[in-house]
């Protein structure tokens, strides 16, 4: 699943995300979201969010499933 619907995203799931330096490139960061910083319902890039793993912040790129 994408990471464009805010409905989608809620705190402690894993993401992935890319961060702002890595936009360029397109290098994706794992980590389980704390906050999320959009607060518009869609954004085609992906939903901002903070990260638990040293508060990264990007925008969620894939919803990863759990087992």
């Amino acid at each position: 699943m994408d990471g464009t619907r805010r409905a989608d995203i809620r705190p402690g799931i894993l993401v992935d995300i890319v961060l702002k330096r890595d936009q360029p490139t397109g290098k994706r960061t794992r980590g389980r979201v704390k906050r999320i910083l959009t607060n518009r319902p869609f954004h085609p890039h992906g939903i901002k969010v903070m990260l638990e793993e040293q508060d990264q912040v990007g925008r969620v790129q894939q919803i990863l499933e759990e087992d």
